[in-house]
């Protein structure tokens, strides 16, 4: 492991990922954490988790790197997301508009990757969105849930190669299938709407497929999955879920175990 077992730095959006960072990094032996956080995202209660924390708007790249050197950071790690809505809301400083400018395409590889780039100006390393959690990435076969027949394996074989597809061309990492049948694909709306509206279409019995993008780069748009994408999919009508082995978060294992038994989820990984 290549973490600075003295400082790190969390860039943490939505979700539970950012607290499941601070206690996975705490039991690798972590000492000062420091997160950079965001309005309308992050859980208000990281700040009693970490030893700092500074809030921003979505775009204030320059305040989060002056805030980072601040504090002595040499690595950072990016951990949850930030709802699309809000990539509308930007607020960007002198350095976003800067590096913005820079980019050719506006998508996540890319802007993520000019961010990562900013950071490393100054110093600062750009770690696995993965890092301290190898242990959440499940091997293939049958995870949680139900087991399942053989033309439900079909179904989730036939997914997987649409949404490798669909996240080469960089439209979504997401599909939801039926009988063969593509009723959604994820775009900018994000993972749960799309299950939401392929769900509808389905009207139960269909399956969600999550990858990740061929060559993807692990420090950022790791696939997640947790216990509200159980419960989101189980309320659009979608009763199997297959991932992406060993390349997927497991976040809130324990609860999503539980909401997949409860509310009669399969979760495979091929």
């Amino acid at each position: 492991m290549s973490a600075d077992l003295s400082h790190l730095a969390l860039i943490a959006g939505n979700g539970i990922y950012p607290g499941t960072m601070v206690a996975a990094a705490r039991r690798a032996g972590v000492r000062r954490l420091v997160a950079a956080a965001f309005v309308d995202e992050t859980r208000p209660e990281l700040a009693s988790q970490v030893e700092a924390i500074e809030w921003f708007r979505v775009g204030q790249l320059g305040k989060m790197i002056a805030f980072f050197k601040r504090e002595g950071v040499s690595q950072a790690v990016m951990v949850g997301q930030i709802a699309p809505k809000n990539l509308f809301d930007l607020r960007p400083d002198l350095r976003t508009l800067l590096m913005l400018a820079r980019v050719p395409k506006r998508n996540a590889e890319s802007l993520f990757g000019a961010i990562a780039g900013e950071l490393a100006k100054d110093g600062i390393t750009l770690l696995p969105a993965t890092t301290f959690l190898e242990d959440l990435m499940p091997a293939a076969g049958h995870v949680a849930g139900p087991q399942i027949k053989k033309r439900r394996w079909d179904d989730a074989r036939y997914g997987f190669e649409i949404a490798k597809e669909s996240s080469r061309l960089d439209i979504g990492q997401t599909v939801v299938v039926k009988n063969g049948t593509v009723l959604a694909v994820e775009a900018f709306e994000g993972t749960n709407e799309a299950v939401k509206r392929g769900g509808a279409l389905g009207r139960g019995g269909a399956t969600m497929v999550k990858v990740s993008k061929p060559d993807q780069d692990m420090r950022f748009d790791v696939p997640v999955i947790g216990p509200d994408t159980i419960r989101t999919a189980a309320a659009a009508g979608v009763d199997l879920i297959a991932i992406e082995a060993e390349r997927t978060l497991l976040l809130g294992r324990e609860e999503l175990v539980r909401e997949c038994q409860t509310l009669k989820v399969a979760l495979i990984a091929l």
